[in-house]
């Protein structure tokens, strides 16, 4: 927030200042090879936070993407003019957030992609070919008949599944994120 006052630029309510001096950097080296700058804005449905351990678990979470493209030739070459235009840009994104916390959808046409049969067919495969040899030694087991066997399987694959959660729910981060412009979090801390 300083550095915008100090700047002369408006603050940003849900995003940082861009870094403005790496951005046309890039911009000048990528001239030629790209045609075009994507602006992304993801949020979650109902403010969830998707967690790896949620995914494990197979919880759904619904997501909105707002997805622009810029053609680099409209950019400014002008590193000034540049820093300007990114600017502009992140004022639209704060805005643009702006409207999705109080409507709970990005503005303009819904677009539901249709569900392919080549990702079904994809998963279906490389799953097939990594599990196999699991299933195999699954089957050999059963089959084997050893109760003494197919019970310690069965607990070999209990144990695996509760320690792959375990490890998972260690890395999970119980911070909800950045204090960044949020006056009330830094009068708590």
């Amino acid at each position: 927030m300083q550095v915008a006052e100090s700047k002369g630029l408006p603050k940003l309510k849900y995003h940082l200042l861009p870094r403005t001096k790496g951005f046309t950097t890039t911009l000048q080296c990528l001239k030629g090879t790209v045609k075009a700058v994507y602006d992304v804005t993801l949020n979650f449905k109902d403010k969830q936070n998707p967690t790896l351990l949620g995914i494990v678990n197979g919880k759904k979470y619904m997501a909105d993407l707002s997805v622009r493209r810029f053609p680099v030739e409209e950019i400014p070459d002008d590193e000034k003019e540049c820093a300007d235009w990114l600017h502009k840009l992140y004022q639209e994104k704060d805005a643009l957030q702006e409207q999705y916390e109080k409507e709970g959808c990005f503005p303009g046409p819904i677009i539901k992609p249709k569900r392919r049969l080549w990702t079904l067919l994809n998963f279906l495969f490389w799953a097939t070919l990594l599990l196999s040899p699991l299933i195999n030694f699954a089957w050999d087991v059963l089959v084997s008949g050893s109760p003494l066997l197919i019970i310690g399987f069965m607990i070999f694959l209990i144990v695996a599944s509760v320690a792959v959660r375990r490890l998972i729910g260690v890395t999970e981060v119980k911070k909800t994120g950045s204090s960044y412009g949020n006056v009330e979090a830094k009068k708590e801390n």
